[in-house]
């Protein structure tokens, strides 16, 4: 899903879609330990400093494919963002908008359904358009063994994806565009009022929707002990996720990649483990995996990043209101677009949001990398007592996870700053490996014991 599909469902339910298949993110940067002591000089020469210390290192097989790989999708991200961008920049400039807007409002008699239809073509034909690099990114994933998915699975789950798109996003985005017809001179602010609930329901109808892309079943019945071992975690957190709420989802019949994960709130609470994760990596690793999701819920993540969400909504909304006016003063004539409250001048707003939306994707990676880098401590701090060595078990399970999404040691600290949502595979590795808050009889941050 391409970059400006992803920030135009910001703005409506269909961003569920785009979170339905969590990752965990990864990368790189070295910890260097201490050089080894010199020799005496009465008998050598100083020794050589002795190499780096890497956490997470990989096979040269797999390292040289890792490298490629990110290289690919990291091209794969910009470009799919400026193919989106350029895609509807051509939409506006050849007047699809405005005639696909008057099409809709000679064939259906009411205008709030001549909108719903329009809506409903717009994210077709900006899915289509976005299928040749999603069909290319398939690809890569399978050539790679990332993805075991068949083609025919593949299109399915494309297919459901737009289906809720049009189902979910269109009446929104018809909700949107009445906002700024009905109140002209501060729509940006009605935009944001509606957002913010918006978001908050998309989290907690998120798990409702996951099955329609993957096959779950109770985790008790496919593994009782690694119930009994989470259900400790989740006594020393205090997350209260009964075992009915723990999951194994099918990831097998479509990746080998890991996870697991925590997703939804209140009522629709629960733990997913993937039947990978499960079925290749010790109980010891998922339980840190969970205890880092567990953390998100415990150091109240979701309403933090929910409360930046509103900050730095407020002031892009406010700001692309007036860019968006801008353009249509400059180019609506052109576009067909007479004014922001129509039908061709609401999809100049998304414009300018989606434009706004990845200069300012440096700000909520950051955000997100202190947020999972807390996650991070708390998770190796639930386990302690639980697992025999809280640093190893860490470190094993960042490096399972990475070498299962040939992720790179070592990125680019451009790309890092400005996508990656979680610190690099190699620090969260490296930290891991020498955190010891126990030692000398100290305590954790976030756990006395």
């Amino acid at each position: 899903m391409t970059f400006v599909r992803r920030s135009l469902l910001a703005l409506c339910l269909s961003l569920l879609v785009a979170g339905l298949a969590p990752r965990f993110c990864a990368g790189q940067s070295t910890n260097p330990q201490p050089a080894a002591a010199p020799q005496p000089a009465a008998t050598a020469t100083p020794a050589a400093p002795a190499a780096p210390q890497q956490a997470y290192s990989l096979p040269p097989e797999k390292l040289a494919k890792a490298i490629a790989l990110s290289r690919i999708r990291h091209i794969m991200g910009f470009v799919g963002t400026a193919w989106g961008l350029l895609v509807l920049l051509i939409l506006l400039a050849t007047h699809f908008f405005s005639s696909t807007a008057a099409w809709a409002e000679r064939v259906v008699k009411w205008r709030w359904l001549s909108g719903l239809l329009f809506f409903a073509i717009f994210f077709i034909v900006t899915s289509l358009a976005s299928l040749p690099l999603d069909l290319y990114g398939q690809h890569v994933e399978l050539s790679y063994g990332i993805s075991v998915q068949s083609w025919a699975s593949w299109a399915g789950d494309q297919g459901k994806a737009l289906g809720l798109g049009v189902l979910l996003g269109a009446p929104i985005l018809l909700l949107f565009n009445w906002i700024v017809k009905r109140w002209p001179r501060r729509f940006w602010l009605g935009l944001w009022v509606v957002t913010l609930p918006l978001l908050v329901l998309s989290i907690f109808i998120s798990p409702l929707l996951e099955p329609i892309f993957n096959k779950y079943e109770p985790l008790t019945k496919n593994n009782a002990a690694l119930v009994t071992d989470l259900e400790k975690v989740v006594a020393r957190t205090g997350t209260n996720i009964p075992p009915e709420r723990m999951f194994l989802m099918k990831a097998s019949l479509k990746s080998n990649g890991l996870n697991a994960y925590v997703s939804g709130m209140g009522a629709t609470k629960r733990v997913v483990v993937w039947d990978t994760t499960a079925d290749r990596v010790p109980n010891d690793d998922v339980l840190f995996i969970f205890g880092h999701e567990s953390g998100h819920y415990v150091l109240n993540h979701m309403p933090k990043m929910l409360a930046g969400s509103a900050f730095f909504l407020f002031f892009l909304y406010w700001g692309c209101a007036a860019f968006a006016k801008w353009m249509v003063r400059r180019f609506g004539a052109r576009w067909h677009a007479e004014s922001l409250a129509s039908r061709t001048g609401f999809i100049v707003l998304m414009f300018a949001i989606s434009i706004a939306s990845f200069f300012m994707q440096p700000i909520s990676s950051a955000f997100s990398r202190h947020f999972e880098h807390e996650a991070d401590v708390y998770g190796q701090e639930a386990i302690h007592g639980l697992v025999a060595d809280p640093q190893k078990t860490a470190v094993a399970s960042f490096n399972a996870l990475g070498e299962a999404w040939l992720e790179d040691p070592t990125p680019s600290p451009f790309i890092e700053f400005w996508t990656y949502g979680h610190p690099s595979v190699q620090n969260r590795a490296n930290f891991a490996l020498h955190y010891d808050p126990w030692a000398n009889g100290g305590h954790g941050k976030f756990f006395d014991k």
